[in-house]
């Protein structure tokens, strides 16, 4: 079972570098906008779909891995972004996540 805590403070955080991104490489979009960029958590039966503004994102499932989708509520195994305890170590807000570095 997903932590929920875990989860929102995922999706916080892909907030906060999603409306980062947004608002220096867009700001006319942010500034009419501003919700573009907010993530939102749907929990499913196999899966929590972590939606981006009107988008699917990123699916997480119980063991908390996190994956890319291929389309909306379908994971894509092959692009497998860490788990929830490591999200500190990606930058979310461009359209892949970016591997920080140590």
């Amino acid at each position: 079972m997903i932590n929920q805590e875990k989860i929102e403070c995922f999706a916080a955080l892909v907030t906060r570098h999603q409306r980062d991104r947004l608002k220096k490489e867009y700001p006319s979009i942010f500034a009419s906008q501003p919700d573009y960029a907010d993530a939102r958590i749907k929990p499913g039966k196999k899966y929590t779909k972590v939606d981006v503004g009107r988008s699917g994102k990123f699916m997480v499932d119980a063991e908390g891995n996190i994956f890319g989708i291929k389309g909306y509520c379908v994971i894509h195994r092959g692009k497998k972004y860490g788990t929830l305890d490591t999200i500190a170590k990606y930058f979310w807000g461009h359209y892949n996540p970016i591997r920080l570095p140590d």
